[in-house]
């Protein structure tokens, strides 16, 4: 896929790109460094990382990447530090990382619930929080673009996620209105279901059923939300902030996204069940 946008587009930018090893990330980091940004990336995995690094490098980038698992906040500062030493300030961050696993609400683990919530929802904020106040403040200058998820009708079968991509995107307008004197516009991506490495660790029959839910009948493309938030990290989305772009080929709109048995109006209590019919 080819890239919409003028050469050099980012050229002077440092983009910051959290889970950038792999999937959506990678994807986003390629599109910023060939459109002229230096980029950062991080992630758990450093083997992920090298080969990331080597590529991006191989496409003429300058690259800085380092292991940072951004559930431990207080290795998030040390991490933005060394970015700022090797590359100078961040201008744009991208918060990708996350990560989930199918659970329904009555069986997920305390500790999967921790885990998930820390990396998403607790690891956004103060990865933003830190280049921020690190650089963007500052600089008076900041493009942030938070990737969440298709939330627009909760997320059955991932509580936890849900939750968590929730509250990213309610910091994501909060920030929007805190920031704007400091010229930083902060914006959310919600992704459907995209073929990435990261769908392959889905059971067939899950990924195949969100496919048919989708009204465009097939998976999206980590290139494809590149070039959106490549728009969104851009000077030509300067008057946006505080929105979620959904792309998602309108599954969000249509489709069930949780089956529920036919028994449901049986076990409904009377009380409610009134109130519905009236």
């Amino acid at each position: 896929m080819s890239t919409i946008f003028r050469p050099g587009l980012f050229e002077g930018h440092v983009a910051l790109v959290t889970g950038g090893g792999s999937g959506i990330g990678l994807c986003t980091a390629r599109t910023l460094a060939d459109l002229g940004a230096k980029i950062a990336i991080c992630g758990r995995t450093e083997e992920k990382l090298a080969a990331a690094k080597k590529e991006l490098e191989a496409r003429g980038a300058t690259v800085f990447a380092q292991t940072c698992d951004i559930r431990e906040h207080e290795k998030i500062g040390a991490f933005v530090d060394a970015v700022v030493a090797a590359l100078g300030p961040v201008s744009v961050l991208i918060n990708n990382a996350g990560g989930q696993f199918p659970t329904t609400a009555e069986t997920v683990t305390p500790r999967g619930w921790e885990a998930v919530v820390r990396n998403n929802l607790n690891g956004t904020f103060f990865m933003t929080q830190a280049v921020a106040t690190r650089c963007m403040i500052p600089k008076r200058r900041g493009r942030i673009v938070n990737v969440i998820a298709n939330i627009a009708r909760g997320f059955p079968g991932m509580i936890h996620t849900g939750a968590a991509r929730a509250g990213v995107e309610n910091m994501t307008k909060t920030l929007a209105v805190e920031w704007a004197p400091h010229n930083i516009q902060v914006n959310a991506c919600a992704p459907g279901i995209i073929k990435t490495s990261g769908t392959d660790q889905y059971p067939p029959e899950l990924v195949e059923m969100s496919r048919q839910r989708t009204p465009q009948k097939r998976l999206g493309t980590p290139e494809e939300c590149a070039e959106l938030i490549a728009y969104m990290a851009s000077d030509a989305a300067w008057f946006v902030t505080g929105e979620t772009w959904y792309i998602d080929g309108g599954s969000h709109l249509w489709g069930d996204n949780w089956v529920l048995p036919e028994s449901v109006n049986a076990e409904t209590p009377a009380a409610i069940r009134k109130i519905l019919e009236r």
